[in-house]
């Protein structure tokens, strides 16, 4: 009896043992194949800061653990609420088409324009590929970042230069708007002023001048013709006197 059991308890172990291994085997995962990849900023970024108006820059890691060779496709991404995840905007896609082999690692740029509130959102960072005819979505990147107005720098050529077209757009602008819409004041001309003659005025002879005005060796000269010219009224005179004075002395004769 005792022999019998003894292989009785023999046989439920091993009966307990056998079952343990069959349950292992059946819960061992198969790990499954995939694409994997990751997004991280340059080194010219450690921070993760999301410039505004600048062209920002994500580096994307891609293996290609599918046993197949895949294509990718496109990348694209999208900005949302940090708590809320509600979508601000859809940032750009940009087109590859590169073909990774199986087994392949291969990095791409992800180049984006930020022009938001500065402050936290959340970005998230998709890359399609396919693979045997079919479409697949592998997220990239989903994390809060930092949102951040550009550096002002005294010395950026590329400001001053928009600054100086912009204020000389708006002086043209002001100028032409200024002698068009405003009326201009009618020029007056002048009357150059006649200068008076100082003191008093005397008026020589029939022409009424003025003798002020004349140097004194003119009329010096006009003076002196003066004196040995005769009038044609003394003229006329001396000879109606001659002819009294011949009548005269015929008389006598």
């Amino acid at each position: 009896m005792r022999v019998w059991s003894l292989l009785t308890t023999f046989g439920l172990l091993a009966a307990s043992a056998l079952a343990v291994e069959i349950v292992a085997e059946e819960q061992t995962v198969v790990p499954e194949k995939e694409l994997l990849v990751s997004a991280t900023f340059p080194e010219t970024n450690p921070f993760g800061h999301v410039v505004n108006g600048e062209n920002n820059i994500l580096l994307l890691n891609v293996e290609n653990h599918t046993g197949k060779n895949v294509t990718l496709l496109s990348v694209a991404g999208s900005f949302h609420h940090p708590e809320t995840e509600k979508l601000i905007k859809s940032a750009n896609n940009m087109t590859y088409g590169v073909l990774l082999i199986d087994n392949a690692k291969v990095q791409l740029p992800y180049t984006f324009y930020s022009e938001y509130k500065p402050g936290d959102v959340r970005l998230t960072v998709h890359i399609e590929h396919v693979t045997e005819g079919e479409k697949h979505r592998v997220q990239a990147y989903d994390s809060i970042v930092t949102v951040v107005e550009p550096e002002l720098s005294i010395l950026d050529l590329k400001l001053l230069s928009t600054y100086a077209i912009l204020i000389g757009l708006i002086s043209v602008l002001g100028y032409f708007s200024y002698i068009t819409f405003v009326p201009q004041p009618k020029k007056s001309v002048k009357k150059p002023a006649v200068s008076a003659p100082v003191g008093p005025v005397t008026a020589t002879g029939a022409g009424g001048y003025q003798e002020e005005w004349i140097p004194e060796h003119h009329l010096r000269k006009g003076k002196g013709k003066k004196t040995g010219v005769v009038s044609s009224a003394d003229e006329t005179s001396g000879a109606e006197t001659s002819g009294a004075e011949g009548k005269r002395r015929k008389g006598r004769k």
